[in-house]
């Protein structure tokens, strides 16, 4: 039996519909690096393939090492796993308790990945008109209602929105206070890597940082995250899978990916140009409301009396990909996610919306 996820990036499942090639379809559904992998990685891949014969390290020593060195931390606050999903599917299984909040609306696996052990998740609904802004009294008040877990994503996904490090800090003040283990993804935050939270989640055992190479790093294929924590935290959880999870390949392309600093610094400058270029283009557009981001993707709100699913279909018809948000707790049928991709690829989606929005 096949399990149906809902998710962007779906292309193979479109291409086979369509009948044509994933290479054929403009994927602005998932939000991934438009320059691609760095020739670093692609190099290290190829010079990976002879050590295929031998089973991956175990350890992650030498990713560990990189990651350490990239994030100016010690290797033991690192767990590095085949994805940051593969983390959020450990976690409750981790974490003492069953009662979790996630701020909505957000990634759809922490709910997955809590029923799996059976938490009950409830969610704190994030209000659009205010730009998702999180009004922390209310929360300290539904904390107070008592929850093991609060699951936070900064930069926000769907919505794009950064959460200030002060906030941040608070809201995890709030939870040593309730008795509750933060975890705050930063699957975007290597997008504005000033505002992490690493340097003072790693000071206590009450809360850990999920971070992914997909999206920055342009390597979705090859499942590739990791957490930050306090040591102990880092022990327990590197106990919670089996060994080998990682692959020899991605463990060979995350350190590359580290190391090229040439192309990580012209993704951020392209992403934030290009973000701008956008956000611009399509605030000329009346049927269109677009929220600040500080992502490789923007969140739209259709306000013309088109829904987000009939966008998406006349999209798909111009072999275009987005993602129709319907599915996120908190948002209605007429919100719809856009990644930032090329400048070609840009001019064309906003072309195609023209057509589709008239």
């Amino acid at each position: 039996m096949s399990h149906t996820y809902d998710h962007g990036g779906n292309v193979f499942d479109v291409a086979r519909q369509l009948g044509v090639t994933p290479d054929d379809i403009a994927d602005f559904s998932a939000s991934i690096n438009p320059l691609g992998l760095s020739s670093m990685v692609r190099k290290a891949i190829i010079c990976s393939m002879d050590s295929l014969v031998h089973y991956p390290d175990c350890n992650h020593a030498e990713l560990k090492q990189a990651l350490a060195a990239y994030h100016g931390l010690s290797p033991t606050h690192i767990v590095v796993a085949n994805g940051s999903t593969e983390l959020i599917y450990h976690l409750p299984a981790m974490l003492h308790g069953s009662r979790a909040l996630i701020v909505s609306p957000s990634f759809s696996e922490y709910v997955r990945a809590l029923g799996q052990q059976h938490w009950e998740a409830r969610h704190f609904i994030l209000n659009h008109e205010n730009n998702f802004s999180i009004d922390l009294e209310a929360l300290e008040q539904t904390l107070a209602e008592g929850y093991d877990a609060l699951y936070l994503c900064n930069p926000a996904n769907p919505g794009g929105t950064l959460y200030p490090l002060k906030t941040i800090e608070r809201i995890y003040s709030l939870c040593i206070a309730s008795g509750t283990f933060l975890v705050l993804d930063e699957a975007f935050m290597d997008f504005c890597e000033e505002t992490s939270a690493k340097r003072f989640m790693i000071k206590g055992d009450n809360g850990i940082v999920l971070r992914s190479m997909t999206k920055f790093f342009g390597i979705p294929g090859l499942r590739l995250g990791y957490a930050i924590a306090c040591s102990t935290l880092a022990e327990r959880l590197d106990a919670m899978g089996g060994p080998w999870s990682v692959n020899t390949l991605a463990l060979a392309a995350g350190v590359a990916a580290l190391h090229d600093t040439e192309h990580n610094s012209q993704t951020l400058d392209y992403i934030r140009q290009e973000r701008r270029h956008l956000f611009d283009e399509l605030s000329e557009f009346k049927q269109l409301k677009i929220f600040p981001s500080s992502a490789n993707f923007l969140l739209l709100q259709i306000t013309g009396g088109i829904s987000a699913r009939e966008v998406r279909d006349r999209l798909l018809h111009q072999r275009i990909l987005i993602r129709d948000c319907a599915t996120f707790m908190g948002l209605s049928p007429q919100f719809i996610r856009i990644a930032v991709r090329t400048t070609e690829e840009n001019k064309h989606l906003v072309s195609c919306l023209k057509h589709v929005l008239k």
